[in-house]
């Protein structure tokens, strides 16, 4: 992980595509605003505002709220999520989503935030991942079968781990 965000920022593009699990469930949200976690360079909040999702954008970077600035339908918010406690926009929302982001705690954070019928998407690296980059102690990844165990109230709806161009893990909760 890089050590210094604003520099990571400052140097990475905007082509990336939107992550796996928002392509692929993300048209399942329900009508409403989404809440992107860490949301970076906006790369999976472009894809629910092109959707005609109204998308809060929480990250702590300022260089990645500079350069999103002035977006249309994109809500900002500076917050570091791993100060703890959080003061996290109370919603509903359709959609929430943590993308290549790891915070445990957050997870239980998340239920009371989603509409009724709205989605938790989660995606990241695996352990497996940890260990071929040498990182094998990182809080960072995912460990094996952990994403199969939805938070306090939502129910697992997908799940996915394997190699895509790394050894990733995904996971989708439904709030009933």
């Amino acid at each position: 992980m890089p050590k210094d965000w604003e520099a990571f920022y400052q140097e990475r593009g905007e082509d990336r595509a939107p992550a796996f699990v928002v392509r692929a469930y993300g048209p399942f949200l329900p009508e409403g605003p989404v809440l992107d976690l860490a949301g970076g360079l906006g790369r999976n909040a472009r894809y629910f505002l092109r959707r005609g999702h109204p998308v809060v954008l929480v990250e702590r970077s300022r260089e990645a709220l500079r350069r999103l600035s002035g977006t249309p339908g994109l809500s900002l918010l500076e917050m570091d999520l791993e100060a703890f406690p959080l003061s996290l926009p109370q919603g509903p929302f359709a959609g929430i989503l943590m993308s290549y982001y790891v915070n445990r705690p957050l997870l239980s954070l998340l239920p009371p935030l989603l509409l009724p019928g709205g989605l938790l998407l989660v995606e990241g690296f695996s352990r497996k991942e940890a260990r071929r980059r040498g990182r094998p102690d990182s809080p960072f990844y995912w460990e094996p079968l952990e994403l199969l165990t939805p938070p306090p109230g939502l129910a697992l709806r997908a799940y996915g781990e394997g190699w895509m161009e790394g050894y990733w893990v995904f996971a989708v909760y439904l709030r009933p």
